[in-house]
């Protein structure tokens, strides 16, 4: 398996945890930065690489747009939940439909069909939904081991307004999920005590 040193370059590191779960880098994949939101899985050619530098997709793999919409919906359910995990608040139900949909999508056999032209027979997936299925299968996983695991207690959301990214806090006073976040953080209150010191 690749490490994270492997995976194709990004604007910004993973947050604390997303190493160890790719469902929390899977959130975070839509970022809201100073300058707006910078989706990594925006196109189906994006949500082809991210998939594949994080070896949920094979090498020569491709998605379309429907099975990227199908990634969005899914990430959006999976933001829902951890961040009703990090506010105790109770899980949404639809997201927790989303998520156990995306769980147990990926058939292990080929499935009964029926059209007007073959008629009844059997089949599995097109190619791609197979690729979106089981990426999305194995997300959902890592999604449910993480809000029920051990690190499920230190999630927590980014303090650094604008993120909206999630983290496993590595001690209890950490707020942000970056350095970048925890110094823009403190320049801007040292900038509201500045302007409070001298209003004029």
């Amino acid at each position: 398996m690749r490490t994270m040193s492997q995976r194709p370059t990004t604007p910004h590191t993973p947050a604390p945890g997303a190493e160890q779960h790719p469902a929390l880098d899977f959130a975070n994949s839509l970022l809201s930065l100073p300058t707006g939101p910078l989706d990594l899985l925006g196109t189906p050619e994006e949500a082809t690489a991210w998939l594949l530098g994080h070896d949920l997709a094979p090498v020569g793999g491709r998605l379309y747009r429907p099975c990227t919409d199908r990634l969005h919906r899914l990430r959006g359910a999976v933001r829902e939940l951890i961040g009703a995990r990090t506010a105790d608040a109770p899980a949404p139900p639809e997201a927790l439909a989303a998520v156990n949909a995306a769980l147990t999508a990926t058939p292990s056999a080929p499935l009964l069909h029926w059209d007007a032209e073959r008629g009844l027979h059997r089949a599995l997936p097109h190619p791609a939904d197979r690729i979106a299925d089981r990426a999305m299968a194995q997300l959902a996983a890592d999604a449910a081991e993480l809000l029920t695991g051990p690190d499920a207690g230190r999630l927590a959301a980014c303090g650094g307004a604008p993120c909206t990214r999630f983290f496993v806090r590595t001690h209890a006073a950490r707020h942000w999920c970056s350095t970048r976040c925890g110094d823009r953080v403190r320049a801007a209150r040292a900038y509201a005590k500045k302007r409070a010191a001298n209003p004029s």
